[in-house]
């Protein structure tokens, strides 16, 4: 968005040394964020007890922006909330996100800022950028296919992550359609989403929130609590699906006699 560039290559996260307090008044429930389809490939990885990669791209709000560090970004505080769920099992988070990116911009960079790390997991939040510049986004574009295309051929797991419920996001004409088209692209493409907007619109319309307690004072990012119980959702929607049990089409015909 407008936070200052960052090098695509240069942010790598890793823990920090001491273990970050649970985000106070944080309640997201799974319900809310279970996502569609297992994580094969991260279940594999625990499995056999490999070390699990995530890369994590997108824009200022995977990058960090409105936090007080980076270490309060998303990605950092996913990176504590799975080492809390697998504490013995080694889990990298890198975060990819550069200020003021569209999905094009991140397609061109996948190659050498995503694939090269060779992620089992790619999170991938899209979608901002693009309402708060009135660039629609046509159903008709394959941005979004080429990469998940992309992920695809690496075998690793992609989650969409679609927009941040924010005052000068949601002022947005094109709000409404960007959120329908990402979900719509992820059941077509079969591929899970973790639906951002709808968590950060129940904290404002169920739970009450104001505003100033998940958003930053620009408006458009989160704040440090904001992201801190992002995390705690997407690291719970991560846990469930890397766990989930898989039925086999045996086990399912059997079922349904």
């Amino acid at each position: 968005m407008w936070w200052p560039l960052l090098t695509p290559l240069l942010v790598c996260l890793v823990l920090p040394a001491r273990a970050e307090a649970p985000v106070s008044g944080c309640n997201v429930s799974l319900d809310q964020v279970r996502l569609a389809n297992p994580l094969s490939r991260f279940a594999q990885r625990l499995a056999s007890e490999e070390p699990i990669t995530i890369v994590a791209i997108g824009s200022s709000s995977t990058a960090g922006a409105g936090a007080s560090s980076a270490a309060a970004s998303y990605p950092n505080r996913l990176a504590i909330e799975l080492k809390q769920h697998f504490p013995n099992h080694s889990i990298t988070v890198i975060n990819r996100g550069v200020s003021g990116e569209e999905v094009g911009d991140m397609l061109k960079r996948f190659d050498r800022g995503v694939l090269a790390e060779h992620p089992d997991v790619v999170l991938w939040q899209l979608g901002t950028n693009s309402v708060i510049r009135d660039n629609k986004l046509s159903v008709h574009d394959t941005s979004i296919r080429d990469g998940l295309k992309k992920i695809r051929a690496i075998g690793a797991d992609a989650v969409l992550i679609d927009l941040q419920f924010a005052p000068k996001v949601i002022a947005k004409a094109g709000v409404a359609s960007m959120v329908e088209l990402i979900a719509a692209t992820a059941k077509r493409e079969d591929v899970d989403l973790f639906p951002r907007f709808n968590v950060m619109k129940h904290w404002s319309e169920v739970d009450h929130m104001v505003f100033e307690r998940f958003v930053s004072p620009d408006g458009v990012h989160m704040n440090d609590w904001g992201y801190a119980c992002m995390a705690k959702g997407l690291g719970m929607a991560i846990a469930e699906a890397a766990q989930r049990p898989v039925v086999s089409a045996k086990t399912l015909s059997h079922l349904v006699r």
